[in-house]
């Protein structure tokens, strides 16, 4: 990378210096007493210097405000000017993004966000707000550079939103990123704007090999958010917002589509892993830190150049399923609330309604007699009433966004991601319209703005008609003046462009790397210890010893995206526990021709001194999976916690479903699964544990066994708890921190933060929308697996 630097005064308020003639322009009226500014020091002298900087595929200038005054940046070869304002003797520039040679209200950076936002709506063409209504597809593929169909989405459709979906690979992100800021930059022009591009991402930090984009150690890596919860401290969700927010923007991620806070009272629900737990106060607390961290910078008070803007999701809550099936897909589209708990649901998110942006469920609400919720069946993104709780009742007045798809249905020629429950009859141009009447901003997974623009001609004849109070130019600007806040607020019209030896030493940077670990080590819980199978120790105590793990497999699900993929492998990374063992054994693997698992054999266990079982919860499919409906016979089956096949017939299973389509005879359907069977695709987890356990038997030795669950649901720990002299628990953290807490390096501190359930009876018993409804696993030792429970060294935790 090549930085240069000149510094400079220029005198009078419109005092203009033009793209890559800055720097020459600069050096001639260089000022005495003003030095060179760098990337790490705040500029001490009284005006403002320039660097010119690349990251070998886009060059960039960057502007150093003196005191507090913020960085600017503006590419180099661009259109972009600067003016200059004197305030009590320092020099400071601005830029002048529309080359009318006058500092506008959106144009100064001393003017709140809101007001800049405002201003600048009423600038942009109306095919520009449309453009800024959407936000992209998943964008995957960073290192291949900015691409002729990107270019073609910033263009045509003025798209300005990016869903950043790669990994977090720094180089390949910071010029990816640069080369699009530098390209959006170049479209501005009189008649259309400036507006940079705002990157989004989902959750990136997990350090769990199931964490979303978890490839790659460009980042630091911190539990999922149950694992955050089941520290029992809000301490570590202060350091997660804090730092994992500094890496965004060393990313150039600007919005993060987190924290996910629906309320994981339906167990089976594929998505709880994501969630804060069952807990309505713990949930909200947790919520309220994340988005605090997210929106603020260290050592300043609110928005600076470590901020993100939070998104809070799923309104007004999306986790009970019915069933726990998923609404990614038809199967799971219905929300059911049969205990009357929907105002559980919405408490996280109204003490964080500080958020800049919500995102909306996919769910269509329907009440225990399986009418809707709030009078109309149909998906969140469509329903007033729920949209009204929001923007009307409580009044709301940031972003909201739709999850990816609500405007695609599934009847759609080449629909893939097709979640407009309730409007599949809509054509999508009415979707639109319809959504943009629910006080919605944005449409999610969306990169082609004419449909936009259509719902803007349907809204507009609906105004002429009488329906409508408002022109459609009047209700565009209004999203247009919200979603340009998210623009402002992290100082994106100032600093769009990154400083490639900037993001690289702030990503994964020793003391987030440290503090992500500690927090992994925190929150793995202890649920069993027999004969303190687990207890402080030395690592040199484990040098010389032995370690049996044994292996595995999962067939996979197919999904909308193509055929399940099989995988195999030992539970615990063996590589992981070379660094603590002195030897490690595993199962010898019979491999037919397609490399699938015939059969495996376990090796001999002389010289063992130590099991471990590795096993993932009982996985019943991804979220486009369609899990828990069997398309092909049309048949429904059941969601299960345990390992073997579970038939649901007993006394608490619902013969008649709550939720279902109308039929057009008038009836409902029926989506009940009793008398049917569950489809586990690592079954094989359980087929370890009982073979490692056969080999200790036959060994004729006392081998302590440990399991070790890497949990994103609640489990039944029926079938192996009794076997087991130690379990432990962990929420999205990695092998190693896991074995620290098994081998005694780590006292456990972690605590349950959703039950632990006897048995898929209670299961069935519990109600989808009401927490804590089910018995408890009690193990040998009386202890019952409830929410809070965990054990230290010394027996249960108590506080």
């Amino acid at each position: 990378m090549r930085t240069t630097t000149t510094a400079g005064k220029l005198d009078g308020r419109a005092a203009r210096v033009r793209g890559a003639a800055a720097l020459a322009g600069l050096a001639l009226v260089a000022t005495a007493g003003c030095t060179a500014g760098t990337p790490d020091e705040e500029n001490a002298s009284d005006a403002f210097t320039t660097r010119e900087v690349t990251d070998g595929t886009t060059t960039f200038v960057v502007v150093d405000n003196p005191g507090d005054g913020p960085t600017l940046s503006y590419g180099a070869d661009s259109a972009v000017e600067l003016l200059t304002e004197e305030v009590d003797g320092q020099e400071y520039a601005f830029k002048d993004m529309n080359a009318n040679g006058t500092l506008d209200t959106w144009e100064d950076w001393r003017e709140s966000a809101q007001d800049r936002a405002a201003a600048l709506s009423e600038e942009l063409t109306i095919e520009q707000i449309a453009g800024l209504m959407l936000f992209s597809s998943h964008e995957r593929s960073q290192a291949d550079g900015l691409t002729d169909a990107q270019k073609e989405y910033l263009t045509d459709s003025h798209l300005r939103n990016v869903l950043h979906a790669g990994p977090s690979d720094v180089e390949a992100t910071v010029t990816w990123a640069n080369e699009m800021q530098a390209y959006a930059e170049s479209l501005a022009s009189a008649d259309e704007p400036y507006v940079p591009v705002n990157f989004a991402s989902d959750p990136r930090s997990t350090a769990g090999s199931g964490g979303y984009n978890a490839e790659g150690a460009d980042i630091s890596r911190w539990p999922s958010n149950l694992g955050l919860a089941a520290t029992f401290d809000v301490e570590h969700m202060d350091n997660f917002a804090e730092m994992s927010s500094a890496e965004y923007r060393a990313l150039g991620i600007t919005t993060a589509l987190s924290p996910q806070i629906d309320l994981a009272t339906e167990p089976r629900w594929l998505r709880v892993g994501g969630t804060f737990g069952e807990d309505v106060d713990q949930n909200t607390e947790l919520a309220a830190a994340y988005v605090d961290g997210y929106q603020s910078t260290t050592g300043q008070e609110g928005w600076g150049p470590e901020s993100v803007n939070a998104m809070i999701k799923h309104w007004a809550g999306d986790g009970p399923g019915e069933g726990g099936r998923e609404a990614h897909t038809d199967a799971g589209k219905y929300g059911v609330y049969p205990g009357g708990n929907f105002d559980a649901h919405t408490e996280a998110f109204l003490g964080s309604l500080d958020s800049a942006a919500v995102m909306s469920a996919y769910s269509i609400a329907l009440d225990g007699a399986g009418e809707p919720l709030f009078g109309e069946r149909v998906g969140t993104a469509y329903d007033d009433t729920r949209m009204n709780l929001l923007r009307e009742e409580n009044g709301y007045q940031g972003v909201v966004v739709t999850d990816w798809g609500v405007t695609t249905g599934v009847n759609d020629e080449g629909a893939v991601i097709a979640t407009g429950w309730g409007a599949e009859d809509l054509t999508k141009e009415q979707r639109h319209y319809e959504i943009l009447k629910t006080g919605h901003d944005m449409f999610g997974g969306n990169n082609d703005v004419a449909p936009v623009l259509a719902a803007h001609e349907l809204w507009q004849a609906d105004f002429e008609a009488g329906t409508n109070d408002v022109d459609a130019d009047t209700r565009f600007r209004e999203s247009g003046a919200r979603i340009l806040t998210m623009f402002f607020n992290p100082g994106l019209y100032e600093n769009a462009y990154l400083d490639l030896d900037e993001s690289t030493e702030i990503l994964a940077s020793d003391d987030k790397v440290e503090a992500g670990y500690a927090a992994q080590l925190d929150s793995v819980v202890l649920l069993k210890n027999d004969g303190e199978t687990v207890t402080a120790a030395d690592a040199e105590a484990w040098k010389d010893k032995t370690v049996y793990i044994p292996r595995n497999f999962n067939t996979g699900f197919a999904s909308s995206f193509g055929p399940g993929e099989y995988t195999e492998g030992a539970g615990i990374d063996l590589e992981v526990a070379e660094q603590y063992f002195g030897t490690v054994v595993t199962d010898e693997a019979v491999m037919d021709a397609d490399d699938k698992v015939t059969s495996y054999t376990a090796p001999d266990l002389s010289d063992v001194d130590l099991v471990l079982v590795g096993m993932d919860s009982p996985d019943n499919g991804g979220t486009f999976s369609n899990i828990g409906h069997d398309v092909e016979n049309d048949t429904w089956y059941p969601l299960s916690l345990q390992y073997r096949p579970y038939t649901a017939d007993g006394a608490n299973v619902r013969q008649t479903s709550i939720s279902g389509d109308l039929l057009a005879d008038g009836t409902r359907q029926n989506r009940s699964y009793f008398g049917n069977t569950s489809k586990i695709a690592n079954e094989s987890d359980l087929d370890a544990f009982e073979r490692a356990v056969a080999a200790v038997e036959a060994s004729g030795k006392d081998i302590p066994v440990v399991t070790v669950l890497k949990a994103t649901n609640p489990i039944v720990p029926a079938e192996f708890e009794a076997a087991s002299d130690a379990i432990v628990v962990g929420f999205g953290t990695s092998d190693q921190a896991l074995l620290e807490v098994v081998l005694g390096l780590h006292e456990p501190q972690g605590r349950l933060p959703v039950q632990f359930p006897k048995d898929m009876d209670t299961v069935e018993a519990q109600q989808e929308d009401v927490a804590k409804d089910m018995t408890p696993y009690t193990d040998a030792a009386g202890n019952a697996y409830d929410y809070g429970f965990g054990l230290s060294y010394g027996g249960p935790i108590t506080d």
